[in-house]
């Protein structure tokens, strides 16, 4: 098993949608958010797509006007007019977000703690 699959396994991805920007090197893109995990994120790629896949990207995700998960993040694929990207560094504020968004979304604790204790193996 690959390790992109065994990732799919250890970490649901929930279908969300949220006011998302993608920014590289002084440059921003809105883009379409598919879906997150506690690992990363699937877009929609945007017609002025002009990233350079061997640098990181910041994504900036609006859950409300005083609220946002903000990450740091690589693209690992492209595919199908999408863009897949796992994060690499995320703030507090951020994780407590993303954890909460999970948490409700998932409707199980349980399974939730698996996939915190997954995520800090990697």
């Amino acid at each position: 098993m690959t390790e992109q699959a065994s990732d799919r396994r250890r970490f649901r991805r929930i279908a969300f949608d949220a006011k998302t920007k993608l920014q590289q090197n002084g440059h921003e893109w809105p883009v379409q958010l598919v879906d997150l995990s506690l690992k990363g994120l699937l877009a929609q790629r945007p017609e002025d797509w002009k990233g350079n896949i061997k640098l990181p990207f910041t994504v900036d995700i609006r859950l409300d006007p005083e609220a946002h998960i903000k990450m740091q993040v690589e693209l690992t694929h492209e595919a199908k007019g999408q863009l897949g990207f796992v994060c690499t560094n995320i703030d507090l504020d951020s994780i407590k977000h993303l954890r909460r968004l999970i948490e409700l979304n998932l409707g199980d604790q349980e399974e939730l703690e698996r996939e915190l204790g997954a995520l800090l193996e990697v």
